[in-house]
């Protein structure tokens, strides 16, 4: 099921910017919004991401030093 969400006091900058990509991208402003949100929602945020990291090195006690990961980043290069 579908919600209607309302955003007041947005800037006519910000609503021209917006309004000007949406139609660059041919879509309605309404449409254009929706995929921005519906984008923003599937990503983890950047706290999740590191609390996920934090408990795979927890999880594992894997530790990794900047030298080695420069030395296997390095290795296909030579």
């Amino acid at each position: 099921m579908s919600v209607a969400i309302t955003v007041r006091e947005v800037p006519d900058e910000v609503r021209d910017v917006l309004a000007a990509r949406a139609a660059r991208a041919g879509k309605s402003l309404q449409e254009y919004l929706r995929g921005m949100l519906v984008e923003t929602a599937a990503r983890p945020s950047v706290d999740d991401v590191i609390a996920r990291a934090r408990a795979r090195v927890d999880a594992t006690g894997a530790r990794a030093d900047a030298d080695s990961i420069l030395a296997a980043r390095d290795v296909d290069r030579r």
